[in-house]
């Protein structure tokens, strides 16, 4: 990874991260699989102009399902790692206002 812009791929938008985000001041990420808890830190401040207290990181495994309709054909989706980011109070990430 050489930039700040590989580490943060794109913000998960569910309900308990909605309700992280309004109640908790906290946002989860899907981040690059080899990016630090330093470097996650370092791209959410530069990117968003915020202040980040603390950053948790959790490994999410590959699940396997099966496909609707056919009872032979399994589907693995791929893991991923993500990223909980707790800001300081009043700071906030434009990417999830508005979201309900």
């Amino acid at each position: 990874m050489t930039s700040i812009y590989d580490i943060l791929r794109k913000p998960i938008i569910t309900e308990k991260s909605s309700y992280q985000s309004s109640e908790l001041n906290q946002y989860v990420f899907e981040v690059h699989r080899k990016a630090t808890k330093a470097q996650i830190k370092e791209a959410v401040e530069t990117l968003f102009d915020v202040t980040v207290l603390r950053v948790n990181v959790i490994n999410v495994p590959a699940k396997r399902s099966r496909r609707a309709r056919s009872r032979r054909v399994l589907v693995r989706r791929p893991g991923f790692k993500k990223a909980i980011i707790t800001l300081a109070t009043g700071d906030s990430i434009d990417v999830f206002e508005g979201v309900t």
